[in-house]
């Protein structure tokens, strides 16, 4: 999923988007999870969020001359009018509006959860879950029995051969253990689902957090075997046993990296298919028996399967034959009180998030405990929740005026598809093509989805958050070898982001990010197409990124471009590689070019076509382009009101992460990266070829 915001991890789906999807999910990753955690029981809101504006004049500093910085000018004032709060990595535009969104459903839970009768079937489930995990005194007191039945299977293994059940068991409640296992649609026949396998296992965000030379990176490996330990003596071990099993765990999954691919490398789908019979995959995993590992996991058994990563199968098979049995054990017993943590006693959450929450990311303080049990059922029961936050938040006049807007952008790159002087007129039908087939979702599913055989308890945090996870899976699972569901969304409705699917060829916006900033009702269409058009623009340009355009109209894996029109994109492409790649973002960490490349090409291109839709639709409304309010010309809010999408005031050791693991430049970059390759700034603003954000020689893909 190519999403819009800056996010933790990668899936199995393969799809493209703004960035973070921070209505937390329903926890399979250790980060997540963390993020997502228990501390206090504090259930009231200490201070109410209001929307930042579509054009916040608060943040500009005039002193700075936007043909120098643009991002300075437009975002100058925004660090020291938003300082970071202790619970927060960060705060950016995008987290603004999330504390805003949280603080709806906030409103709504606590509404669901205090009603005893007269409740849906879904309130009831979505005011249960809420406050099951609120009551933090409940979750004290039953300390670790709810988990003790798992840790008890775990120990009670007696030989390798018993794994395969158990690893299907855990991985169907959420812990990710050992390798990742799910359904995708099959790349290369996009109306078939199919099984998929892939590596995955590991503690760390990715497999070069293992390997990195650098004193930071030995620092975070030091602390890792340090949390590993903590987390196993507080389940019971003695500090010694604790300490050696750390170490042993560390050497395994240092291992499995080394078996597993870069996260730059998981960006090319060519790389993550391989779609083989059943047996071929079971031959890399000597021993394991995967027929008994579907059963536990509620997978059909399948007769073929696309193995995304088979150099690390042969890996994760030497690890299982070589570790012994007790090292193993403690590796699941681990991942487990990991996956569970948010559920468990304060000792287990707070030590979960030191490591990855304070260690990683730099956040001094976790976020409340409200804020976190919101968006856990967002995760859980997102469609539920989400349908009152649509009826409650979401106006229907503003999914009309996006659907003005999503077509005045796919006009403009229509219209754009013809201009290209680099693209052969077989490679533009193909394209145009593709174009007209794209599919646009906006703000809410038009069906529900069905949570009847999903049981929710009052009193049963842990149990909730299992067969919460458990009901996804088997929902995921059951789709394998079914026909593929065009209207089924990868979001929830309160998230703040968008994405494009290049299997489905969809570009979908939940109703969480037509809100101010964003999308403000209240400003004109420069602004609005600056902020949310350039999204759009970015969305729609993803189909035709160095990823997207590897999948056809109909959304298989298929070269349908010229070898002579790929060249000449990969020469363009390549100048956005090495443009981003000469930003440093922290220290001596620099933006990695290719990792961050498809998302580089849709911010640039994305702008370029909200620029075009809007100087038509103000065209067509008879706007004065040089009239000016608040000081601005429209051209110049257009510019704006996109530079202000990336606002932001982030601590060092999240922006080290993010640079590190992250497809998506951080958000000073997205702004400045962009703006220096646009053919109307200058115009707008005045500037002299050759100024800093006019350079004489500029990137141009779309």
């Amino acid at each position: 999923m190519m999403d819009f915001w800056k996010k933790s991890g990668a899936g199995l789906k393969f799809a493209v988007g703004l960035g973070v999807s921070v209505g937390l999910a329903s926890a399979s990753s250790s980060l997540a999870l963390a993020q997502a955690a228990a501390s206090a029981n504090d259930s009231k809101p200490i201070e109410v969020y209001v929307p930042i504006p579509g054009f916040d004049t608060t943040s500009l500093d005039k002193t700075v001359d936007p043909c120098n910085d643009f991002y300075k000018f437009s975002c100058g004032k925004f660090a020291a009018n938003h300082p970071i709060p202790a619970d927060q990595a960060g705060v950016d535009q995008f987290y603004a509006l999330y504390n805003v969104n949280t603080q709806s459903l906030h409103g709504i839970l606590e509404k669901a959860a205090a009603m005893k009768t007269g409740r849906s079937e879904d309130a009831q489930k979505i005011g249960d879950y809420y406050q099951s995990c609120m009551n933090t005194d409940l979750i004290e007191q039953k300390g670790l029995a709810p988990i003790k039945p798992m840790l008890d299977e775990i120990d009670a293994v007696k030989s390798k051969a018993q794994l395969a059940e158990l690893v299907g068991k855990l991985q169907r409640m959420g812990v990710d253990v050992f390798f990742g296992y799910g359904e995708q649609q099959d790349f290369k026949d996009a109306t078939k689902q199919i099984a998929v396998v892939s590596q995955g296992g590991l503690g760390l965000p990715e497999k070069d957090y293992y390997l990195r030379t650098g004193a930071k990176d030995e620092e975070v490996r030091k602390q890792y075997v340090e949390h590993v330990a903590k987390m196993l003596t507080l389940a019971g071990s003695t500090p010694e046993q604790a300490a050696k099993d750390a170490k042993a765990v560390m050497a395994m999954e240092t291992a499995l990296a080394k078996g597993s691919m870069g996260v730059t490398e998981m960006r090319d789908p060519e790389k993550i298919y391989h779609l083989q019979p059943i047996a071929t995959f079971e031959a890399s995993t000597p021993g394991f028996n995967f027929a008994t590992f579907e059963t536990a996991v509620h997978s059909p058994r399948v007769t073929e399967i696309n193995d995304a990563t088979p150099e690390f199968f042969p890996a994760l098979s030497k690890q299982l034959q070589a570790n012994d049995l007790e090292t193993l054990k403690a590796y699941m017993r681990y991942h487990l009180l990991t996956a569970a943590a948010s559920r468990l006693p304060k000792r287990f959450d707070e030590e979960n998030f030191d490591f990855y929450g304070r260690k990683l990311n730099g956040q001094p303080v976790q976020a409340a405990r409200w804020k976190r049990c919101s968006n856990a059922v967002n995760g859980a029961l997102g469609e539920a929740l989400g349908k009152v936050y649509v009826e409650e938040y979401f106006a229907g006049d503003s999914k009309t005026k996006m659907v003005e807007m999503v077509k005045d952008i796919e006009n403009a790159m229509d219209r754009d598809i013809d201009t290209l002087d680099w693209m052969s007129a077989a490679t533009k039908t193909r394209a145009k093509e593709k174009l007209h087939g794209v599919a646009n979702k906006i703000g809410y599913p038009d069906k529900w989805r069905d949570y009847s055989k999903l049981e929710v308890k009052p009193e049963d945090a842990l149990g909730n958050s299992l067969r919460a996870n458990a009901f996804e899976n088997d929902r995921q699972l059951n789709k394998i070898g079914k026909p593929v569901d065009h209207s089924e969304w990868g979001m929830t409705p309160p998230t703040v982001n968008a994405y494009y699917d290049p299997s489905m060829n969809d570009i979908n916006f939940p109703a969480g990010i037509l809100q101010p900033s964003f999308y403000d009702p209240k400003q004109d269409d420069a602004v609005n197409y600056g902020h949310i058009g350039a999204v759009i623009g970015h969305e729609l340009t993803h189909g035709f990124d160095d990823e997207g355009k590897k999948f056809d109209a109909k959304g298989n894996l298929s070269d349908w471009w010229t070898a002579e029109d790929t060249k000449k994109f990969e020469a363009r492409t390549d100048c956005l590689v090495k443009e981003y790649g000469g930003f440093t973002a922290v220290d001596d960490v620099k933006v990695n070019g290719k990792l961050t490349l498809g998302e580089n090409t849709a911010d640039n291109g994305g702008l370029v076509l909200a620029y075009m839709a809007y100087l038509e639709r103000a065209k067509a409304n008879g706007v004065d382009l040089s009239a000016k309010k608040d000081g601005f010309t429209a051209p110049q809010r257009f510019y704006i009101g996109f530079a202000q999408n990336w606002c932001e005031n982030a601590r060092p050791e999240q922006v080290r992460n993010q640079v590190l693991t992250d497809p998506h430049s951080p958000d000073h970059f997205r702004a400045n990266g962009a703006i220096v390759n646009q053919p109307g700034f200058a115009e707008a603003f005045g500037c002299k070829k050759g100024a800093p954000m006019v350079p004489v020689d500029s990137c141009r893909v779309w």
